[in-house]
Order: C-alpha cells, then sequence, then structure tokens
C-alpha cells in the first residue's frame, strides 16, 4: 500500500508500555516520523497520542500523563477490598472500566480514528469470532479501550454486536499487520519481556499470566520469521532491566515509570545512532 512505507509498530505490556514514550521520543528526535501507526493494548493508548500529532512534544506530553498515572494509582486504581467487591459481583473482572474512559475523554484531541493526521490502527480480540479485528474506523476511545481490555482486569467492550478484549491474545506486537499494510522499514516498540525465559506458575493467579505470555511470544516469533526479504525490521531496545521471571508480569508495578521512560529514550537514542 503506498505512502506507508515507514511503520511504528506498539506492543503491549501494560505498566511497562511506559517504555515506548521513551522510545517514541528519541525517533522523532532522530528525525524518523511515522507514515503508519499500529498498536496493541497499552501500544494502541501510546500510538493513538502519537498519531493525533507526531511530534516530541507530543511525547513530552505523554510522558507527564504517565507520571501522573502512576503517582494517582492510574487506571487499575482502587482498593483491594473494592476490587474484590468487583471481582464478587461481576464474576469476571477486578476494574472498571471508568478511569480509562475518563482519562481518554479529557486527553484524547480527535473522537474518530479516520480524524488522526497519521493513519492509525489498533487491534482487539473478538469473543464471538475468535479472531483478531482491527479498528480503522469510528470511535478511537472505544478502539482503545477493547484493545486495553485484559481478561480477568477490565469487563469486555461491546461495540455493535460484538465484544472484545486485549488485542494482545491475538496480536501482542503487530508486526504482521504493518507489513500487510506496505510498511518496508518497521520500527518495533515493545516492553523487553520476549527474551526473558518463562518459569511454570506456581500461584493460582500466574496460570492466566504464563498462558497470556506464552501467546504472545509465539505469534511474533512466527511473524518476524515469516518477513519478506524487503522489510526492514528495528527491535528497540529498553535499556531497562526487566525483573527475572514472573515479576515482570505484574500489570500495577508503576514505582519505575519515570526511569523507564529516560531508559528507553537512552538506549533507543544510541542504537539510533549507531544504525
Amino acid at each position: 500500500m503506498p505512502g506507508h512505507d515507514v511503520a511504528f509498530v506498539l506492543g503491549g505490556g501494560g505498566v511497562l508500555g511506559s517504555g515506548e514514550v521513551g522510545m517514541l521520543r528519541a525517533l522523532l528526535e532522530a528525525g524518523i516520523t511515522p507514515d503508519l501507526v499500529v498498536g496493541t493494548s497499552i501500544g494502541a493508548l501510546n500510538g493513538a497520542f502519537l498519531a493525533s500529532d507526531p511530534r516530541v512534544e507530543t511525547t513530552v506530553r505523554l510522558a507527564e500523563l504517565w507520571r501522573q498515572l502512576s503517582a494517582e494509582g492510574g487506571v487499575f486504581s482502587g482498593s483491594i477490598a473494592a476490587r474484590v467487591g468487583r471481582a464478587v459481583r461481576t464474576q469476571t473482572h477486578l476494574h472498571g472500566r471508568g478511569p480509562l474512559r475518563q482519562l481518554l475523554a479529557e486527553h484524547l484531541p480527535v473522537e474518530r480514528i479516520e480524524d488522526l493526521p497519521v493513519p492509525f490502527q489498533c487491534v482487539g480480540a473478538s469473543i464471538e469470532r475468535a479472531a483478531e479485528h482491527w479498528f480503522t474506523s469510528g470511535s478511537l476511545s472505544d478502539a482503545i479501550m477493547a484493545s486495553c481490555a485484559v481478561p480477568g482486569l477490565l469487563a469486555p467492550v461491546r461495540i455493535g454486536d460484538e465484544h472484545f478484549l486485549d488485542g494482545g491474545l491475538v496480536n501482542s506486537i503487530p508486526v504482521s499487520r504493518a507489513v500487510e499494510l506496505g510498511a518496508r522499514t518497521v520500527y518495533v516498540l515493545q516492553v523487553g519481556r520476549i527474551e526473558r525465559p518463562l518459569a511454570p506458575p506456581t500461584r493460582p493467579w500466574e496460570v492466566a499470566l504464563v498462558a497470556f505470555e506464552i501467546a504472545r511470544r509465539h505469534r511474533f516469533a512466527a511473524d518476524m520469521a515469516r518477513l519478506p526479504e524487503d522489510v526492514v525490521v528495528h527491535v528497540l531496545p529498553t535499556g531497562d532491566e526487566v525483573p527475572e521471571g514472573l515479576k515482570a508480569l505484574r500489570y500495577k508495578d508503576a514505582r519505575r515509570v519515570g526511569r523507564r521512560v529516560e531508559r528507553a529514550h537512552a538506549a533507543t537514542t544510541s542504537y539510533l545512532a549507531n544504525l
């Protein structure tokens, strides 16, 4: 597809996705801008903000937003009692969608995907079709909400006659989508977990985390192995020390958000300088 030569691919990864903000800043400072942005889960949120205004200033504002979220408890705020109470009532999830919905309403500059200056798509997992679904038009906030609906943490998002869960279930680092849309130079912004060995779960809540991680890594490895010869993919470094084992999968650990942004920025700046 002409005009989509350079793509930024932003993967999922919860709070670790703050590192993608540092990578974005380094890319823009190096004069590298996207013709296409595709994202999954937290990468959909970061990518939408970038696609709305692909300038360094946008990444600075996004980094500040991440710091505010970490200080205030973020979209997964609430006491243990509140989370347990919601789980008992709903039987399906721990957190309400309100905080994330409010965040998007307050900070997204456009309402519809097609109004973004840079072409943008994000992915959700359709429950009814058991398939990936790419949001290419319509409500931007609804699409991001669907892409970020982590199973067990947030309720599925209904759009039309379908219900959607987190896009990471079907395409966590969507290199294949960027290539399908015509990208020949792809910058992959990922959270740094793909190279860490997994260990068998030892606690009930770790079972789903490990299963989710296997699925996301398998798809990315398969897509990378099938790349066309004329496609160049740069997997950008996080510069961070990802915790060992299952600690890397904790979704509420926001204590190192600012440091993660700066380390990813420094590592990606160095990587680009050495290309």
